[in-house]
């Protein structure tokens, strides 16, 4: 039963601790209710009730304006957004550079002849069938 108690004592330090800290910090203009020594005053001496307060009720929430910096902007849709659009060109751009390589590498391979196994380089006029471990392309390396 001690252990619990004093657990549930840790707890509630650190969340006084925590609403103290937080309420001290906040911003000022965003503090709903009472003014700032109020809500400390409160979490200091309701310690659950007070923190509890501070954080559902105390803490006012974060306007657009506040998001932006100051500056309100509105969202609009994608086809009116001029920098999506560009984003599209290059996307375009990108495609036809694709299929441009696409088709050198096509032309490419049909210049190439078709490899042949029986032709490496080094090997003129030895039968592969005839040959000894260790003859063929790299002459004094034995391959057990």
């Amino acid at each position: 039963m001690f252990r619990l108690l004093f657990g549930l004592g840790v707890v509630v330090v650190i969340l006084t601790v925590y609403a103290v800290v937080d309420c001290a910090l906040f911003d000022r203009n965003r503090i709903r209710g009472v003014p700032r020594w109020a809500w400390i005053l409160m979490i200091i001496l309701l310690p659950v009730i007070g923190a509890v307060l501070w954080l559902v009720i105390g803490r006012g929430r974060r306007s657009t304006a506040a998001n932006t910096g100051g500056r309100v902007t509105r969202s609009m849709a994608p086809d009116d957004d001029p920098d999506f659009l560009r984003g599209l060109d290059r996307v375009k751009d990108q495609d036809q550079r694709i299929r441009d390589l696409e088709q050198e590498l096509a032309d490419f391979d049909k210049m190439d002849p078709p490899a042949d196994d029986t032709s490496h380089p080094g090997t003129a006029g030895v039968d592969p069938k005839k040959t000894e471990p260790g003859e063929g392309d790299q002459p004094g390396r034995r391959d057990a």
